[in-house]
Protein backbone atom coordinates (compact mmCIF):
# COMPACT_ATOMS: atom_id res chain seq x y z
CA UNK A 1 0.00 0.00 0.00
CA UNK A 2 1.23 3.42 -0.91
CA UNK A 3 0.57 5.95 2.40
CA UNK A 4 -0.41 9.79 2.15
CA UNK A 5 -0.15 12.15 4.86
CA UNK A 6 -3.31 14.72 3.92
CA UNK A 7 -3.54 17.23 6.44
CA UNK A 8 0.00 18.58 7.74
CA UNK A 9 1.45 22.40 8.08
CA UNK A 10 5.04 23.80 7.57
CA UNK A 11 6.76 26.35 9.86
CA UNK A 12 6.67 28.34 6.83
CA UNK A 13 2.87 28.95 5.76
CA UNK A 14 1.56 28.45 9.49
CA UNK A 15 1.90 30.41 12.45
CA UNK A 16 1.23 27.48 14.35
CA UNK A 17 3.37 25.53 12.21
CA UNK A 18 6.91 23.99 14.34
CA UNK A 19 8.71 22.63 11.44
CA UNK A 20 10.32 23.59 8.13
CA UNK A 21 8.80 21.93 4.28
CA UNK A 22 12.15 20.41 3.94
CA UNK A 23 11.95 18.46 7.72
CA UNK A 24 8.38 17.54 7.46
CA UNK A 25 9.57 15.74 4.13
CA UNK A 26 12.18 14.11 5.70
CA UNK A 27 10.05 13.06 9.02
CA UNK A 28 7.36 11.36 6.09
CA UNK A 29 10.03 9.45 4.26
CA UNK A 30 11.71 8.29 7.11
CA UNK A 31 8.01 6.57 8.50
CA UNK A 32 7.78 5.05 5.21
CA UNK A 33 5.29 7.57 3.31
CA UNK A 34 4.94 8.12 -0.53
CA UNK A 35 3.44 11.67 -0.41
CA UNK A 36 1.91 14.50 1.85
CA UNK A 37 -0.42 17.15 1.53
CA UNK A 38 0.97 20.51 2.31
CA UNK A 39 -2.27 22.37 3.43
CA UNK A 40 -0.88 25.29 5.14
CA UNK A 41 -3.74 27.31 7.13
CA UNK A 42 -5.27 30.22 4.56
CA UNK A 43 -5.26 33.96 5.03
CA UNK A 44 -8.55 33.60 7.19
CA UNK A 45 -6.84 31.09 9.71
CA UNK A 46 -3.22 31.10 11.46
CA UNK A 47 -0.86 32.08 8.64
CA UNK A 48 2.28 34.02 8.44
CA UNK A 49 1.61 35.73 5.32
CA UNK A 50 1.02 39.66 6.00
CA UNK A 51 -2.18 41.26 5.73
CA UNK A 52 -1.48 44.24 4.13
CA UNK A 53 0.55 43.26 0.83
CA UNK A 54 -1.06 43.15 -2.44
CA UNK A 55 -3.09 40.41 -3.33
CA UNK A 56 -0.09 38.70 -5.52
CA UNK A 57 2.39 38.94 -3.33
CA UNK A 58 0.48 37.10 -0.25
CA UNK A 59 -0.21 34.56 -2.48
CA UNK A 60 3.09 34.07 -3.76
CA UNK A 61 4.19 34.17 -0.46
CA UNK A 62 1.82 31.30 1.19
CA UNK A 63 3.75 29.25 -1.53
CA UNK A 64 7.06 28.92 0.51
CA UNK A 65 5.79 25.80 2.93
CA UNK A 66 4.36 23.78 -0.42
CA UNK A 67 7.81 24.75 -2.50
CA UNK A 68 10.03 24.62 0.16
CA UNK A 69 8.88 20.79 0.71
CA UNK A 70 8.17 20.30 -2.76
CA UNK A 71 11.84 20.50 -3.44
CA UNK A 72 12.99 18.43 -0.82
CA UNK A 73 10.44 15.98 -1.90
CA UNK A 74 12.00 15.85 -4.85
CA UNK A 75 15.49 15.54 -3.95
CA UNK A 76 14.54 12.34 -1.80
CA UNK A 77 11.67 10.67 -3.64
CA UNK A 78 8.81 12.00 -1.62
CA UNK A 79 5.71 13.39 -3.66
CA UNK A 80 4.31 16.59 -2.15
CA UNK A 81 1.02 17.95 -3.35
CA UNK A 82 -0.52 21.46 -2.39
CA UNK A 83 -3.62 22.28 -0.51
CA UNK A 84 -4.60 24.94 2.07
CA UNK A 85 -7.00 25.01 5.28
CA UNK A 86 -9.88 27.26 4.94
CA UNK A 87 -11.29 28.66 8.02
CA UNK A 88 -14.03 30.08 9.07
CA UNK A 89 -15.11 31.37 12.54
CA UNK A 90 -12.89 27.75 14.28
CA UNK A 91 -14.09 26.12 11.41
CA UNK A 92 -11.86 24.14 8.70
CA UNK A 93 -11.90 23.10 5.50
CA UNK A 94 -9.18 21.78 3.60
CA UNK A 95 -9.18 22.85 0.22
CA UNK A 96 -8.32 20.32 -2.26
CA UNK A 97 -7.39 20.07 -6.51
CA UNK A 98 -6.98 24.02 -7.17
CA UNK A 99 -3.89 25.82 -7.59
CA UNK A 100 -2.14 29.40 -7.43
CA UNK A 101 -3.49 30.45 -11.01
CA UNK A 102 -7.12 30.09 -9.12
CA UNK A 103 -6.01 31.42 -6.05
CA UNK A 104 -4.53 34.78 -8.34
CA UNK A 105 -8.05 34.68 -10.08
CA UNK A 106 -9.75 34.86 -7.39
CA UNK A 107 -8.98 37.49 -4.92
CA UNK A 108 -10.12 37.87 -1.63
CA UNK A 109 -11.75 34.28 -1.69
CA UNK A 110 -10.44 34.95 2.06
CA UNK A 111 -13.38 36.68 3.01
CA UNK A 112 -16.39 35.02 1.00
CA UNK A 113 -19.04 33.72 3.66
CA UNK A 114 -18.02 29.74 4.08
CA UNK A 115 -21.18 28.51 1.94
CA UNK A 116 -20.11 31.23 -1.00
CA UNK A 117 -16.48 29.78 -0.74
CA UNK A 118 -17.30 26.11 -0.75
CA UNK A 119 -19.41 26.93 -3.60
CA UNK A 120 -17.11 28.67 -5.54
CA UNK A 121 -14.59 25.55 -4.84
CA UNK A 122 -17.03 23.20 -6.22
CA UNK A 123 -17.85 25.14 -9.41
CA UNK A 124 -14.21 25.31 -9.79
CA UNK A 125 -13.37 21.61 -9.70
CA UNK A 126 -11.90 21.70 -6.31
CA UNK A 127 -12.73 19.06 -3.32
CA UNK A 128 -13.94 20.44 -0.10
CA UNK A 129 -12.71 18.21 3.30
CA UNK A 130 -14.41 19.64 6.68
CA UNK A 131 -11.36 18.71 8.99
CA UNK A 132 -12.32 17.72 12.64
CA UNK A 133 -15.78 18.84 12.22
CA UNK A 134 -16.28 18.23 15.92
CA UNK A 135 -13.15 19.69 17.72
CA UNK A 136 -14.25 21.59 20.78
CA UNK A 137 -11.74 24.42 22.14
CA UNK A 138 -12.27 27.87 24.08
CA UNK A 139 -12.16 29.83 20.95
CA UNK A 140 -15.01 27.57 18.80
CA UNK A 141 -18.01 29.19 19.53
CA UNK A 142 -20.31 26.85 18.21
CA UNK A 143 -19.67 22.95 15.91
CA UNK A 144 -21.04 23.83 12.15
CA UNK A 145 -21.75 21.49 9.99
CA UNK A 146 -22.60 22.16 6.67
CA UNK A 147 -23.34 18.55 4.88
CA UNK A 148 -24.50 19.99 1.34
CA UNK A 149 -21.32 22.01 0.74
CA UNK A 150 -18.91 19.87 1.62
CA UNK A 151 -18.06 16.44 -0.12
CA UNK A 152 -15.84 14.60 2.56
CA UNK A 153 -15.09 14.61 6.04
CA UNK A 154 -11.65 14.07 8.08
CA UNK A 155 -13.20 10.91 10.19
CA UNK A 156 -9.55 10.06 11.59
CA UNK A 157 -7.82 13.34 12.88
CA UNK A 158 -4.77 12.11 14.63
CA UNK A 159 -4.56 15.21 17.00
CA UNK A 160 -8.21 14.76 17.65
CA UNK A 161 -9.84 12.43 20.32
CA UNK A 162 -11.38 9.17 20.06
CA UNK A 163 -14.84 10.35 20.56
CA UNK A 164 -14.38 13.74 18.32
CA UNK A 165 -13.17 11.56 15.32
CA UNK A 166 -16.57 8.72 16.47
CA UNK A 167 -19.10 11.89 15.74
CA UNK A 168 -17.09 12.81 12.77
CA UNK A 169 -17.43 9.09 11.30
CA UNK A 170 -21.58 9.27 12.24
CA UNK A 171 -21.79 12.39 10.51
CA UNK A 172 -20.13 11.36 7.24
CA UNK A 173 -22.00 7.92 7.72
CA UNK A 174 -25.52 9.67 8.18
CA UNK A 175 -24.86 12.29 5.28
CA UNK A 176 -22.89 9.25 3.06
CA UNK A 177 -20.26 11.93 2.97
CA UNK A 178 -16.70 10.31 1.38
CA UNK A 179 -14.15 9.55 4.85
CA UNK A 180 -10.83 10.70 4.89
CA UNK A 181 -7.94 10.79 7.51
CA UNK A 182 -5.36 13.27 8.41
CA UNK A 183 -2.58 13.96 11.24
CA UNK A 184 -3.31 17.47 11.10
CA UNK A 185 0.82 17.64 11.90
CA UNK A 186 2.42 20.47 13.35
CA UNK A 187 5.56 18.95 14.66
CA UNK A 188 6.66 16.34 12.78
CA UNK A 189 6.71 13.21 15.63
CA UNK A 190 3.53 12.57 16.96
CA UNK A 191 2.08 9.91 19.23
CA UNK A 192 0.03 9.08 16.60
CA UNK A 193 -0.05 9.32 12.61
CA UNK A 194 -2.93 8.99 9.99
CA UNK A 195 -2.44 7.53 6.47
CA UNK A 196 -4.39 7.56 3.38
CA UNK A 197 -3.24 4.45 1.31
CA UNK A 198 -4.13 3.66 -1.85
CA UNK A 199 -2.75 0.51 -4.10
CA UNK A 200 -1.05 2.44 -6.26
CA UNK A 201 0.71 5.02 -6.72
CA UNK A 202 -0.87 8.58 -7.01
CA UNK A 203 0.56 10.66 -9.86
CA UNK A 204 -1.42 14.18 -8.64
CA UNK A 205 -3.30 15.23 -5.91
CA UNK A 206 -6.47 14.80 -8.30
CA UNK A 207 -5.54 11.21 -8.42
CA UNK A 208 -6.19 10.38 -4.91
CA UNK A 209 -9.50 12.79 -4.93
CA UNK A 210 -10.83 10.79 -8.11
CA UNK A 211 -9.67 7.58 -5.39
CA UNK A 212 -11.51 8.61 -2.76
CA UNK A 213 -14.86 9.48 -5.00
CA UNK A 214 -14.66 5.65 -5.85
CA UNK A 215 -14.00 4.57 -3.04
CA UNK A 216 -10.39 3.01 -3.87
CA UNK A 217 -8.62 4.15 -0.84
CA UNK A 218 -8.10 2.89 3.08
CA UNK A 219 -7.80 5.19 5.99
CA UNK A 220 -5.78 4.44 9.08
CA UNK A 221 -4.55 5.48 12.69
CA UNK A 222 -1.13 4.14 13.35
CA UNK A 223 0.04 4.39 16.86
CA UNK A 224 3.81 5.41 17.06
CA UNK A 225 6.28 3.79 19.58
Amino acid sequence: MYKYEMHCHTQEGSRCGHLGGAEMVDFYKSMGYTGLVISDHFFNGNTTVPKDLPWEERVNLFFNGYETAKARGDEVGLDVFFAWENSYAGNDFLTYGLDREWLLKHPYCDALPVKQFLRLVRESGGYSVHAHPYRESGYIEMIRLLPREVDAVETINACRTDFENEMADIYATKYNLAKICGTDNHVGKRERLAALELEFRAKSLDDIILAIKEGKHKISLYNLD
